[in-house]
């Protein structure tokens, strides 16, 4: 349940415009929260690949609860993306700054994912709801 809700939190910092256009009062909570957003960013991402690390152990679940299995690594993958995007600056700047070939190729992925995380953070509430939702009922 805990990784549902995180889940809808982060893709929620993701995605402020679609908060703002819902309800205009969250810009100030959003600016509170945005000297914080690389951090949580970088904090997600490594969380997200733990999670699908996790999740690579942890085949054996495939045979006993598959749906939570497959919710598990997409939600870790979507967790992993999003706070890749959030946490790239300083991503960059303290993972990748001494190899040059690595933060070339970041780039490369940030600039492919970059326009889709609007849809990834929309995505990624949905897969958080399901989370919660799916906690309830597999576990």
């Amino acid at each position: 349940m805990f990784w549902g809700i995180s889940l809808v939190l982060l893709s929620i910092i993701a995605v402020p415009s679609l908060i703002l256009s819902k309800k205009p009062n969250a810009k100030e909570l959003l600016e509170k929260i945005e000297p914080y957003q690389s951090w949580i960013g970088a904090l997600f991402c490594f969380w997200g690949v733990w999670g699908i690390i996790s999740a690579i152990l942890n085949l054996g679940w495939l045979t006993t609860a598959p749906i939570w299995w497959v919710t598990f690594l997409a939600g870790n993958v979507i967790s992993a993306g999003l706070g890749f995007m959030l946490g790239f600056g300083l991503i960059n700047k303290y993972v990748l700054s001494k190899n040059d070939n690595a933060k070339e190729k970041a780039d490369a992925l940030r600039a492919k994912i970059a326009p889709k995380q609007g849809k990834l953070g929309l995505v990624g509430i949905i897969v958080g709801a399901w989370m919660i939702v799916a906690s309830f009922i597999f576990l």
